[in-house]
């Protein structure tokens, strides 16, 4: 080891020198840190950029789920809402028609107070080729009897009790085959006989025949029941004139009527279960 220091000292002292050299020009020379911790830090600074890009991913990541998962929670709420809403309004839109309803057949029962009624509900509607009808769910429990005649909120004419069970009835439109009502022109007092036909039925239309020669019917002219022989209750609005032509034969003149019923969009009816007889 002497030896060795012996003949090398020299250049160990040289090279210390120089090692010290350096470390202090690095240390001047670096204004962040020493030299050691700069060193480590080159060595690190890829790594920690990569940590640091992962990080940043990863929260990126979690903070999309967490605003997707909090949408997804919103938008779940917001159905539902959009739900409960509609439900309402659509309650609301049941009650003001219930409320409109009953407004109709108070007033009815006002100004028809010869008429006993039983209002009732449509549960299935029937048309075809040869036959026009409606079913309620009121019968025989209720009062209701074949032959009894059906009107609307506003009073006109729907149809005739056909058939009848213990809590349903099947009635016949005015526009059915098999109607055949006496009808009186309102403005010229005329009778004439208000009947179903195989042509007309599609239309939601009937005729008025059997007028008397002479008459002087008008387009527009109100037709109402003439309530003769006691079937039906006079004064109940059947509908209007819509045409006013001559039959085959020339020699006489028939009308064709439009319903004042709205037959396609009615939801409820009232039944007259009893009337008064005017002569």
């Amino acid at each position: 080891m002497k030896d060795f220091l012996k003949n090398n000292g020299l250049w160990i002292l040289f090279a210390g020198a120089v090692i010290s050299v350096a470390l202090a020009l690095m240390s001047y020379f670096s204004t962040t840190s020493a030299p050691l911790v700069n060193a480590v830090n080159v060595l690190v600074s890829p790594f920690r950029s990569a940590y640091t890009a992962v990080a940043a991913w990863f929260n990126d990541k979690q903070n999309y789920y967490r605003d997707t998962t909090d949408l997804l929670e919103e938008n779940d709420a917001l159905r539902k809402r959009i739900a409960e809403l509609e439900a309402d309004l659509r309650q609301a839109e049941d009650d003001s028609k219930e409320n409109e309803v009953l407004r109709d057949a108070l007033e009815l029962r006002k100004q028809r107070r010869d008429l006993e009624l039983e209002s009732a509900m449509i549960t299935e509607r029937s048309v075809t080729n040869w036959t026009s009808s409606l079913t309620l769910n009121k019968g025989t429990s209720h009062g209701v009897e074949s032959g009894d005649a059906v009107i609307d909120g506003a009073g006109s004419l729907v149809g005739v009790v056909r058939e009848v069970g213990l809590n349903w009835c099947t009635v016949l439109t005015i526009v059915d085959t098999d109607t055949s009502l006496g009808a009186q022109v309102f403005r010229t007092k005329d009778l004439a006989l208000a009947v179903g036909n195989f042509s007309l039925m599609e239309e939601s239309r009937l005729r008025l025949e059997f007028l008397p020669a002479g008459c002087q019917l008008l387009t527009g002219d109100l037709v109402q029941t003439s309530g003769l022989g006691g079937y039906y209750p006079s004064g109940l609005v059947i509908g209007t004139v819509e045409e006013i032509l001559v039959d085959d034969s020339g020699a006489a003149s028939y009308a064709i009527l439009t319903p004042a019923a709205d037959l396609s969009s009615l939801t409820e009816v009232f039944v007259i279960k009893s009337f008064d007889i005017v002569t």
